[in-house]
């Protein structure tokens, strides 16, 4: 088992690809795939594990596919047929990112085959890797799921357990657009810690030992900033974050490492989005 570092726009310890025998887990984009491509060398990977098809994890998946025709992909059911068609998705980036941006950030994001699609629920137990438990993490986004490799008791996580890039400590919960959902991120982090994992494998960006100071720190990252973005407008919570970025890094590299792993201009629009969907569901209650 391996962390790899795809330099994702030639910055370290952005994204991580982790390498557990001859599975791949969070490919990253397509402009990252010479790095990912030279580290495997003449390595031919079976199978991607996709926590959830947001363009910084799974973007350069059809690219792989593509590249070796049998490579099986795994991810949520929800999250499937946007693999297979990626327009929607597209469309959506584009209006987060700005679409003179998307080249140059994710590059091509190519179809895959539904025949190579092997759509999850979450409760199942792959035979990839020795075994790997599957279980449906939403919060971060609807379609999450997270992986718990059984021989190593690793758990492969996504953006669930936060942001967090070596050598700080500081978590950052990832809350972009459009399907933030705090109350199911809390459960998620409940379900992860029952799994008793010994570690966790974040895709942003690393192993971390202490895993219940981990959770408990994204956990407490996301109960912050959503509280911020109830009471605060966007240039207030994007200036929290930045503050924290500054206080908290020992360097301009990790800084930028965060900045662009977890945009603080982002964060609030899909808490706004969270706030505003809860109350029309109180609303309608009433």
């Amino acid at each position: 088992m391996r962390a790899i570092d795809v330099r994702y726009l030639g910055i370290e310890r952005v994204i991580c690809c982790w390498q557990v025998g001859d599975v791949l887990v969070d490919p990253g984009p397509a402009p990252s795939l010479p790095t990912l491509l030279a580290a495997l060398g003449d390595a031919r990977p079976r199978a991607l594990l996709l926590t959830h098809i947001h363009l910084d994890h799974a973007g350069g998946a059809g690219a792989l596919v593509r590249r070796w025709p049998d490579l099986e992909v795994y991810v949520h059911e929800r999250g499937a047929p946007h693999l297979v068609d990626p327009s929607k998705l597209l469309a959506s980036a584009g209006r987060l990112y700005g679409e003179a941006h998307m080249a140059r950030l994710y590059g091509e994001v190519a179809p895959i085959p539904a025949a190579r699609v092997r759509p999850l629920r979450g409760g199942e137990t792959l035979p990839l890797a020795g075994g790997v438990r599957v279980a449906a993490t939403p919060g971060h986004a609807s379609h999450h799921v997270a992986y718990l490799h059984e021989a190593s008791g690793r758990a492969f996580v996504g953006d669930v357990a936060g942001v967090r890039i070596p050598p700080s400590s500081l978590t950052i919960a990832p809350t972009p657009p459009p399907d933030i959902d705090v109350e199911a991120w809390e459960r998620s982090l409940d379900r992860i810690a029952a799994w008793r994992p010994a570690s966790l494998g974040l895709t942003h960006f690393g192993a971390v030992d202490d895993v219940d100071g981990q959770l408990a720190a994204v956990r407490q990252s996301l109960r912050d900033l959503a509280a911020l973005a109830r009471r605060a407008d966007a240039d207030a919570l994007e200036h929290a974050v930045r503050g924290a970025i500054e206080r908290e890094t020992p360097d301009a590299a990790v800084a930028q490492a965060y900045a662009t792993a977890v945009p603080p201009s982002h964060l609030h629009l899909g808490l706004a989005r969270y706030w505003r969907k809860r109350a029309e569901r109180e609303r309608a209650a009433r």
